[in-house]
Order: structure tokens, then C-alpha cells, then sequence
């Protein structure tokens, strides 16, 4: 089991940055790759970023390319997103997940562990 605590969503202004932390337990974190996932109201959860166990490899959706950049460090069991230039489509819960491979994935059906969510709000 991974445990996945999502943590750093706030209310931010157009053109703001914040970053998000997940802090993840249980079982060996570096053994895991990591997404980050959001869920607009109305809307079907949809990928945002992804990283491998080593951090070497990620993948992000075009509506984020450029703007956000999913990081981890494994000596603190810890994957982060950095978002930049946010903008009012950008509001969702955000959530963390991780996977039973060393391999990252875009498809949200193939992470294991879920974080609870954190909302991240744009709006001036």
C-alpha cells in the first residue's frame, strides 16, 4: 500500500504560480511512478503530468505544456507540480497517483494509489 497526501492548492490570480506537494508512505516510493490528475465540475478527471521512479522521463498534457513541470525526490518520498502562467481553465482538484511500475503512464485507469485531492483555484 501507498499512502498519498496531496498538499498546496489555493486560491491564485490569473497568471499566478503555485507549486503542489503529494508526501506519499507505505511502500517504497522510488519503486512508484507518479501522475498528477485533475477534475474540473462537470467534468471527466483528465491527465495532467507524469514522471518515472528516476524522474528521467515525463510526459504532460499540451493544455499544460510549458507551463507546469512535475519534479520528485525520492529521499523525501515526495512528487511536486510546479504551475505557471495559471489560468481560470486551470481550476480543478488536483490528485495525486501512483503507480505499481517503475513506468510512467497518461491513463489515470493504470495508477493504483490515489491522494484525496487538492483545490486549486483561479480567479481574480
Amino acid at each position: 500500500q501507498v499512502q498519498l497526501v496531496e498538499s498546496g492548492g489555493e486560491l491564485v490570480q490569473p497568471g499566478g504560480s503555485l507549486r503542489l506537494s503529494c508526501a506519499a508512505s507505505g511502500r517504497t516510493f522510488g519503486g512508484n511512478a507518479m501522475g498528477w490528475f485533475r477534475q474540473a465540475p462537470g467534468k471527466e478527471r483528465e491527465f495532467v503530468a507524469c514522471i518515472n521512479w528516476s524522474g528521467a522521463t515525463t510526459y504532460y498534457a499540451d493544455s499544460v505544456k510549458g507551463r507546469f513541470t512535475i519534479s520528485r525526490d525520492n529521499a523525501k518520498n515526495t512528487v511536486y507540480l510546479r504551475m505557471n502562467s495559471l489560468k481560470p481553465e486551470d481550476t480543478a482538484v488536483y490528485y495525486c497517483a501512483a503507480r505499481r511500475s517503475v513506468y510512467n503512464s497518461r491513463s489515470d485507469h493504470e495508477y493504483d494509489y490515489w491522494g484525496q485531492g487538492t483545490q486549486v483555484t483561479v480567479s481574480s
